[in-house]
């Protein structure tokens, strides 16, 4: 079902809806571009994010983009080790709602 030659189908989407698409794509590049936060811690972000909604599109992308910023491997186990923190954290606080 992941297949990364499935991003070639955006393209359908630039063409049933230019406009929105348009949009996205330029909210996507300013969100990610270089300013107050480095690219490199960016891209580490976004990466620690895809490990939460398990994206693979988005785990590959960051993970190549945030090397190609500088990122190393310690980094990138961090951010992974954070992001599992993050999730459990989730379940536990959630988790409190059903203790009686």
């Amino acid at each position: 079902m992941y297949d990364m030659k499935n991003l070639g189908k955006l393209k359908l989407l630039e063409t049933h809806a230019p406009e929105a698409m348009k949009a996205f794509t330029a909210f996507d590049q300013a969100a990610l571009a270089e300013g107050a936060i480095p690219k490199k811690y960016k891209e580490l972000i976004a990466l620690g994010v895809a490990f939460t909604t398990q994206c693979p599109y988005c785990i590959e992308i960051h993970t190549n983009n945030a090397r190609r910023a500088g990122a190393s491997d310690p980094e990138i186990a961090e951010t992974i080790l954070v992001s599992a923190a993050l999730r459990a954290g989730g379940a536990i606080t959630h988790g409190t709602h059903a203790m009686k």
